[in-house]
């Protein structure tokens, strides 16, 4: 095998870089001249191309999920520890419940005390936000045959969602407790003070008139009073928590932006009356 002179080698290699700029340059003239050509040619290299990167791909794939597979197990280890501890509170809890469970019997039976009775209730799926003259409503799907009346009062799994002010044939108008138009009697559950929950058309209701010579706290939770026979009592509103303006608002528990399925509950309370749209007087009666 006859091997080039070093100086053969010399000038090679000081002619590389000029070919190679001479080459780039005719690429781009043969390109600016020969658009279709350029586009076939790189058509060409990615067709070929295309079963190499599915062959490489696989592999790949798996490699990428072996990875997140060992992050994911890493992660796991205090996943698992985060949980161990909450168990533990919540074994602490459920004794703590148990306890007070039991103590509440004995005391309702030593004071002979009278239940209240169960309220009805049935199931409707929320179709649509309702407009017209509600800001904040939604609308409901109850069925023909249904057996509701207007001041029911609608709940999630979570909370205190609002109450009809409008029946259909099929369908019910909740108002919810986020409109302005919706006034709430509810009772601090830590203070006992008693205030109203106001609607602002916002996501958080205002907390409103409640008991001198006590300031709401932050966190603290609000539950629905049996003032005027509106509401029953004890049930769930939301917490407290203020705003930037130092003004103190209520979170609602319900999930009222994502509403899907309500129950309307029928407590037999008489204190609350919608008013009636009034009717048309009839020509030739007085």
């Amino acid at each position: 095998m006859i091997r080039p002179s070093i100086q053969a080698r010399h000038a090679l290699a000081r002619l590389t870089l000029p070919a190679m700029v001479v080459a780039a340059f005719g690429l781009m003239l043969v390109g600016k001249v020969d658009t279709v050509l350029v586009e076939r040619a790189r058509t060409a290299v990615y067709d070929m191309s295309a079963p190499v990167y599915a062959v490489l791909a696989e592999p790949l794939r798996r490699i990428n999920k072996a990875i997140a597979e060992i992050v994911g197990l890493w992660g796991l280890r205090d996943e698992n520890a985060r949980l161990r501890v909450e168990n533990e509170q919540l074994r602490r809890w459920q004794s703590i419940a148990l306890t007070l469970d039991s103590e509440n019997q004995r005391l309702k039976t030593a004071l002979r005390w009278i239940p209240d009775p169960e309220a009805s209730y049935v199931t409707a799926r929320v179709v649509a936000d309702a407009g017209g003259v509600y800001a904040k409503a939604v609308l409901l799907s109850v069925g023909p045959r249904h057996a509701l009346r207007k001041g029911q009062i609608a709940l999630d799994e979570r909370g205190l969602v609002g109450r009809i002010t409008e029946l259909g044939s099929r369908t019910a108008r909740v108002l919810l407790i986020t409109d302005m138009n919706s006034r709430v009697p509810v009772i601090l559950e830590t203070s006992r003070a008693r205030a109203i929950m106001a609607g602002t058309n916002g996501p958080w209701p205002r907390l409103q008139y409640w008991t001198e010579g006590t300031i709401p706290k932050e966190g603290e939770r609000v539950v629905t009073t049996a003032e005027a026979n509106a509401f029953p009592a004890n049930l769930p509103v939301g917490t407290i928590r203020y705003n930037a303006n130092g003004i103190p608002e209520i979170e609602p528990d319900a999930q009222l932006r994502v509403l899907d399925v309500v129950r309307i509950f029928d407590y037999g309370l008489g204190g609350f009356a919608p008013p009636e749209t009034p009717s048309r007087p009839t020509p030739g009666r007085r």
